[in-house]
């Protein structure tokens, strides 16, 4: 009996929340470790039905790093890196928008389903306006171009609203085209806070491989449980938020400015994180606020 009323308890604790929340669009960037453990994919997943049923309105933008990495090894196309980033050349586009699209959105679409979920496949090609993006070499200084490699200029979110009308949960691939109709590779983490920024999402959520934003990278009990925006800069410049932490908080940051209410950074490595996260009191990871 016990165990009943802490589980109504957990209710209870979770309705204001729900109540706020409804028809609220929540943008939730899947990835890293994640997305490598069958278990946890799947806990993600039912989590965004969850939140789907309960009259949210949630949006998934994944990556897709390391199966992209597999599948390159596999086919004996060398990788190299500049600045933590794939230099990508034609080969390597095919490979990142086969990969991107029949193996990792597809998986998505298909636990979706088998959770009685509707979800549909978004492909970032028709919605992300994409501009050649320079990696600046950390040895030397120099901007290098890194081939297929963008940032996002525009956002069409009218596919993405229509597919949320329907009551179906989009699924976004971070490709994008140019002008020209050239395909290239976004950073997911950027693409996400891409689209929470056009939709104004009242929230953008990361699964990473760390519990937050921690003071110590070595010590996951340092974590940081909110931080404003008028303390990034001080962040930035005493080394807590650096390496892949700093574009995905500068990101969140054009995103709060644009309308987002809030972001959150949470370790999807933990079972119902965004659950837990979203609609409990005290939360699991670390939340950006606006001022």
């Amino acid at each position: 009996m016990i165990e009943v009323i802490e589980k109504a308890a957990v209710l209870v604790e979770a309705l204001p929340y729900i109540q706020d929340f409804r028809r609220a669009i929540v943008v939730v960037k899947f990835g890293g470790s994640a997305m490598e453990d069958p278990e946890l994919i799947e806990s993600v997943i039912r989590d965004v039905v969850l939140m789907e049923c309960i009259g949210m309105r949630p949006v998934i933008v994944h990556g897709g790093g390391k199966a992209i990495s597999a599948r390159l090894e596999k086919l004996g196309i060398p990788v190299k890196k500049t600045g933590g980033m794939r230099h990508t050349c034609d080969a390597t586009i095919n490979v990142v928008d086969d990969v991107l699209h029949n193996e990792i959105n597809q998986n998505l679409l298909d636990l979706m389903g088998k959770l009685k979920g509707k979800g549909q496949r978004v492909s970032g090609k028709d919605i992300l306006k994409a501009k050649k993006m320079l990696v600046k070499d950390p040895e030397t200084g120099e901007d290098v171009d890194v081939g297929f490699v963008g940032s996002v200029s525009d956002v069409d979110t009218t596919h993405i609203l229509e597919v949320i009308q329907n009551g179906e949960v989009p699924i976004i691939a971070p490709l994008a085209k140019d002008e020209a109709g050239n395909t290239y590779n976004i950073n997911a983490d950027i693409a996400a806070a891409k689209v929470a920024e056009a939709l104004k999402a009242r929230k953008l959520v990361y699964l990473s491989d760390v519990p937050g934003l921690l003071m110590d990278p070595k010590d996951e009990s340092t974590l940081i449980h909110s931080i404003k925006v008028s303390e990034v800069e001080e962040y930035i410049t005493n080394g807590t938020i650096a390496g892949g932490m700093l574009p995905k908080v500068l990101s969140a940051v054009e995103a709060l400015k644009a309308g987002t209410r809030k972001v959150h950074m949470i370790d999807g490595r933990m079972s119902h994180s965004v659950l837990l996260e979203l609609f409990t009191d005290q939360g699991v990871g670390t939340e950006i606020i606006n001022n």
